[in-house]
């Protein structure tokens, strides 16, 4: 393996996890699609083992993801791998497991303590190894609210290590209590995030690459003419920060930017996939992406990424000067 371990708290993992939201299946916020469109949930668990026989040892889900499907499937596939790997989820939405759909967010102290309860019983497990806050709006006056409940949980051994699922760099250090151990945020060629990446490099925190393929379309799978089905999040319906996809389709000055860096994305016989995972561990020592799957094939490819080479410092200024950054 070519790539160096990374830490989430205080145990060495490959730095490729495994993000689990398209295998939740399709869900609404509103009467907004906010799923992957139809899932095999077959295919998922296939494609959960296969990720753990290849050595990945980290998987991202949240209660919200199929209103708890997600995590459901996620604990079945595990069953028997339990101690072999880390498992992270996230709170913060409220939900209804019957329609799908997310109804609310509660910020408070007292939600965490249940909706931890429920993510253990869909996982079927004791413990969650990082408990994310799902809300990256909150404030940090609402975070320092939290800090003591999740200090709690770690004391009780119900999570191990805690984090926040936020792209402002402002926020995290507000609710670092002792177990804080990540930050997870959006990371990829196309969309850098230098703030963050200075912050858990000052902290010694995680860097979990929420988006590592900008929602797919880092890969050879989207085209000028694909279009999106109706119950994906990225199709015509689309929540309002989708940004690589606009009415059913990938967005054209996104394809641009892509196929603008694609010939140093795919050196060295990586494909765009691969490329752009090696983009991401090439620019920092704590940075852990995590693709999106649903199949076994998807899971494949992304694990390949591991035995290959990070990019060059010298592809990254290329890669930089080509996108105007």
């Amino acid at each position: 393996m070519t790539q160096a371990h990374r830490l989430i708290g205080d145990t060495a993992i490959p730095p490729l996890g495994m993000g689990c939201w398209a295998i939740g299946g399709p869900f609404r916020a509103g009467d907004t699609p906010v799923g992957w469109g139809k899932v095999d949930d077959a295919e998922s668990t296939r494609a959960v083992r296969r990720a753990v026989d290849l050595g990945i040892r980290f998987f991202d889900t949240s209660d919200v993801y199929g209103t708890g499907h997600s995590e459901r499937i996620l604990g079945a596939a595990l069953a028997g791998h339990r101690d072999d790997v880390l498992i992270a989820t996230k709170w913060g939405n409220v939900f209804d497991e019957g329609s799908r759909r997310i109804t609310g967010e509660d910020p408070g102290p007292a939600h965490v303590r249940h909706a931890v309860e429920a993510s253990l019983t869909r996982l079927g497990t004791d413990r969650v190894d990082l408990y994310q806050w799902h809300l990256g709006g909150a404030s940090a006056e609402q975070a320092q609210e939290m800090q003591g409940a999740l200090e709690d949980l770690v004391a009780a051994g119900k999570i191990r290590h805690y984090g926040w699922s936020t792209d402002d760099p402002a926020l995290p250090t507000a609710l670092a209590g002792p177990h804080f151990a990540a930050v997870q945020h959006e990371l990829n060629v196309l969309s850098d995030a230098p703030d963050m990446l200075r912050l858990v490099a000052e902290h010694n925190w995680a860097s979990v690459n929420r988006s590592p393929l900008a929602m797919g379309l880092l890969s050879e799978k989207y085209t000028g003419d694909t279009r999106l089905a109706q119950d994906d999040v990225r199709g015509d319906e689309a929540p309002p920060w989708m940004r690589y996809f606009a009415d059913g389709a990938p967005a054209g000055e996104w394809l641009k930017r892509r196929d603008a860096v694609r010939e140093i994305l795919t050196s060295d016989g990586r494909s765009l996939v691969q490329g752009a995972l090696a983009w991401n561990w090439a620019r920092s020592p704590h940075t852990v992406p995590i693709p999106g799957f649903r199949t076994v094939a998807q899971v494949e490819e992304n694990a390949d990424a591991l035995g290959r080479a990070p990019l060059t410092a010298g592809e990254l200024s290329e890669i930089d000067a080509l996108l105007g950054r």
